[in-house]
């Protein structure tokens, strides 16, 4: 069997951090060059495509998510 090569010292934490820092630019990069955002028709906000918007809670023209059932949640307290 052939030797494997093996290095002669350990590899510091900055090399590594290093390495991994300039792959994940690579990578957010070219995520956000295919993230497609349209125009909400409603309230013109930007969200992903074939989404619900996060803003109004509206998908293609229909009301999908209760946006104003949430806040009432979130804004009543129980004593």
């Amino acid at each position: 069997m052939a030797k494997q090569p093996v290095p002669k010292k350990k590899t510091g934490k900055s090399k590594g951090r290093k390495r991994y820092g300039s792959f994940k630019t690579k990578v957010l990069k070219r995520l956000s060059n295919s993230l497609s955002l349209r125009e909400c028709q409603n309230c013109g906000a930007k969200h992903r495509a074939h989404h619900v918007c996060k803003e109004c809670g509206q998908y293609r023209g229909r009301q999908v998510v209760d946006k104003q059932k949430k806040i009432d949640k979130i804004t009543k307290i129980k004593a």
